[in-house]
């Protein structure tokens, strides 16, 4: 049995506090909306449109992000990353208005948009290919611990303090990590304490090399391969149902289900506390399918189908309003979205055809995801202005995305197998490639 250095745990737990921060300080506005509503008098319109304003710069940011950490490497790019969006983080307490809660959430946005496409590379460079789904799994059990704790942690800051001390304590928690971050993480081929044998079988089994190094390839390029757009609409599906999560669920239960603050950070907790099984579940399904000797692309598209199927259960809740039901609901779509995300994020590393294009392709599918940020938090605070606060069609929506997302992994999304690029032409490649 091939041995690897067991600091790769050390540097995956790293990546998986990392994106808790990050939904902490993404989540944190949703917590606070219906104070700041009462605070600074803001409608439904408004709130919408300010919490999908991080959407905007996280999705188009997504691609230079992943540019970045391509070229910088994940120490200084996710150093980088997570010290920008902490401190505006801090800036959001200071805002006083649409204007500049609009814009503090822009800036935000800028930041976090390195998050993921720099644990991607860190996945890449620690991992072989066999253990990339755990691997992907423990640090995407990142949003789902940042969200259960954001929700009691948030919930408690606002009751005893305000909204704006809520802002400032979670940005803080950034820059500490920062801080750990460069003290304590190198690449492997950087890590001098490392055992010589292991780290020659962690580089020798991250992935072919498709691509020779001296060979640049467009980002345009890239647009060209079925597997790719594949990758893009279903993360789009999955952010759909996702986002509801991060934008809207707080005032949704406190709205439509008049959830108070320590119910909210309570009960409402429980959704996201299930993602996390979830989503170590499917990473390591998907790694032990394809060590019992299934292709990787039947091994990540059978789990990426499963979870997306158990998500469309969302719709149900637009039905019903037993509490016991609807967080049973809740928990089931939250778990069916971490299973998948957790296959998502292997897909960067699996199909990169060399280690210059994995937070690129990190990045590329990460910014269609997060379109979706952008329609769901503007959508349903446009249908609730329209229905006078009813939550049916938002519910109803989500659903059906999360039905054509598996139908998208099923059909469209091509194999799962190293992409051989080439700037000419690719319909001149083999078709055997080319899917």
């Amino acid at each position: 049995m091939r041995r690897y250095p067991r600091i790769r745990w050390l540097m995956i737990a790293f990546c998986f506090f990392a994106i808790a921060i990050n939904y902490i300080d993404r989540i944190n506005l949703a917590i606070a909306a219906p104070h700041i509503k009462a605070d600074l008098g803001l409608d439904d319109t408004s709130m919408g449109l300010i919490l999908g304003a991080f959407f905007w710069t996280y999705a188009l940011m997504q691609i230079p992000a992943g540019r970045m950490i391509d070229r910088l490497g994940a120490r200084a790019g996710l150093a980088i990353a997570v010290g920008w969006w902490s401190l505006f983080t801090v800036f959001t307490a200071f805002g006083r208005g649409f204007t500049s809660l609009f814009a503090s959430r822009l800036l935000l946005g800028i930041g976090e948009s390195g998050g993921y496409p720099g644990c991607a590379k860190v996945v890449y460079s620690w991992f072989a290919k066999k253990e990339r789904g755990t691997a992907s799994g423990i640090f995407d059990a990142g949003p789902r611990a940042g969200s259960a704790i954001a929700l009691p942690l948030v919930a408690w800051l606002i009751s005893t303090w305000d909204w704006e001390t809520s802002f400032v304590v979670t940005g803080a928690l950034g820059l500490i990590w920062v801080v750990i971050w460069l003290m304590f993480y190198r690449e492997p081929e950087e890590m001098k304490s490392l055992d010589e044998q292991e780290r020659q079988n962690l580089l020798e089994d991250r992935s072919v090399n498709v691509v020779d190094k001296s060979e640049k390839v467009s980002i345009r390029a890239l647009f060209r391969y079925r597997t790719v757009w594949g990758m893009m609409i279903g993360f789009f599906c999955m952010n759909f149902a996702t986002y509801f999560f991060v934008t809207w669920f707080p005032t949704y239960l406190t709205i439509a289900h008049g959830f108070s603050l320590k119910e909210l950070g309570t009960l409402g907790a429980i959704p996201a506390l299930m993602g996390i099984p979830g989503s170590l579940l499917g990473g390591i399904c998907s790694d032990w399918m394809y060590r019992k000797g299934f292709s990787l692309t039947t091994a990540r598209k059978t789990c990426l189908i499963a979870g997306m199927l158990l998500s469309s259960v969302i719709a149900f809740a637009a039905f019903t309003t037993s509490i016991p039901l609807i967080l049973t609901l809740f928990s089931l779509t939250y778990a069916g979205l971490a299973f998948t995300a957790s296959n998502i994020w292997t897909l960067p590393a699996d199909v990169a055809p060399s280690s210059g294009y994995v937070g690129t392709l990190g990045g590329i599918q990460n910014f269609a995801g997060n379109l979706a940020g952008i329609v769901t938090a503007s959508f349903t605070g446009l249908m609730l202005t329209l229905s006078h606060g009813s939550f049916v069609v938002p519910l109803l929506v989500a659903g059906g995305i999360c039905l054509f997302g598996a139908f998208n992994f099923m059909f469209i999304m091509g194999k799962v197998e190293p992409l051989v690029l080439k700037n000419a032409d690719p319909d001149a490649r083999p078709a055997a490639t080319h899917s």
